[in-house]
């Protein structure tokens, strides 16, 4: 999320991106080398959640040493995205992770939004 000063930070007890079904992100799974692929894949329990997302406090176990490919820094690298066009890739991208796991109505979605609206100012 864009803060005043222009920085990616994430929406605080959202968890959106914890959702890694590889069934459901496919995309992710192409941009991703083989290792990566690897621990991805091993990262994501039967029921499609991170094996350390924390769905009680809705928050990764393992933020601080998280794989690359969990970082937002890293997506436009992932995606080859031009590096001024990293920013505005992230935010769709995360729209679009939120509304899939929560839906297009969601608190989580408005919440991410009105924290956006909040950096232009």
């Amino acid at each position: 999320m864009l803060d005043g000063s222009g920085t990616w930070r994430c929406l605080h007890q959202c968890g959106a991106c914890c959702r890694l079904a590889p069934e459901e992100r496919p995309e992710a799974l192409e941009a991703l080398d083989d290792a990566q692929r690897q621990l991805y894949l091993e990262m994501a329990g039967p029921d499609g959640w991170c094996r350390h997302y924390d769905s009680g406090g809705r928050r990764c176990r393992i933020y601080e040493d998280r794989p690359d490919f969990c970082r937002v820094s890293n997506l436009a690298d992932l995606f080859a995205v031009e590096a001024s066009d990293a920013e505005t890739f992230a935010i769709a991208c995360c729209r679009q992770q939120i509304r899939s796991v929560y839906g297009g109505r969601s608190l989580e979605l408005r919440k991410f939004n009105r924290m956006l609206r909040a950096g232009d100012e």
